[in-house]
């Protein structure tokens, strides 16, 4: 994942890649959210690896820009192919951990494809600002070699280790800008995400990629 830098009040985003590749052509419940103390107006998004250092968020730890991107990948068998069987994505992304207080938030993604995203909005106690936009925006198509790949092929499974229910509600990309969560003023969130090829199109043989870019934004 890519945090990238920005004024700390304004937006912050992060980036994640996504690939397709071919076998033979190569809940009323919550999930967790927490309210944080207030202070410096500031946000701070993870998705897939970040930085966190001086010890959990929690505990007076210090988040910082990372400028990994993660990937999300999957080679779907030939006898699959547009079969309209979901092929599950693995990911590059090794966390596990939530940066708010270092529990084991997702389950491990070498096995479960999972990737972390999470982060915050914080203000002063004495401000009136309404809640910030976590969005998603990702192109129309998966490209490679001069085809393409919709989209919205690639939805995503919500989920968190101890949560009855989602922050972020389980979905698929649309190919386009999409709000994904409202983050109220002075809360840390986040969720487990398991993304998954639909399968539901029979494409040229080759490699598909393309970028799906979150962005908090504060108002």
């Amino acid at each position: 994942m890519e945090l990238a830098s920005s004024p700390p009040s304004r937006t912050r985003r992060a980036a994640l890649a996504l690939a397709v590749l071919g076998g033979v052509w190569l809940p009323a419940a919550h999930g967790f959210t927490v309210g944080i103390t207030p202070g410096t107006r500031a946000l701070f998004l993870q998705v897939g690896v970040g930085t966190m250092t001086g010890g959990t968020f929690n505990n007076r730890g210090t988040p910082g820009n990372n400028t990994t991107v993660n990937t999300v990948s999957v080679t779907v068998p030939a006898g699959q192919l547009g079969s309209g069987t979901a092929q599950a994505m693995t990911t590059d992304s090794t966390v596990t951990s939530s940066p708010w207080d270092g529990f084991a938030f997702c389950t491990s993604p070498a096995t479960t494809g999972q990737v972390y995203v999470g982060g915050f909005y914080r203000v002063p106690g004495t401000s009136n600002a309404g809640a910030a936009t976590l969005s998603v925006t990702t192109p129309a198509s998966l490209t490679g070699g001069g085809n393409t790949i919709p989209f919205n092929s690639i939805a995503w499974t919500s989920s968190g280790n101890g949560d009855t229910g989602t922050t972020i509600p389980s979905a698929a990309f649309t190919g386009g800008a999409q709000t994904l969560l409202s983050v109220t003023r002075n809360t840390w969130f986040e969720s487990c995400l398991a993304f998954r090829y639909l399968n539901t199109q029979l494409v040229p043989a080759g490699t598909f990629t393309g970028r799906a870019t979150y962005t908090l934004t504060a108002p």
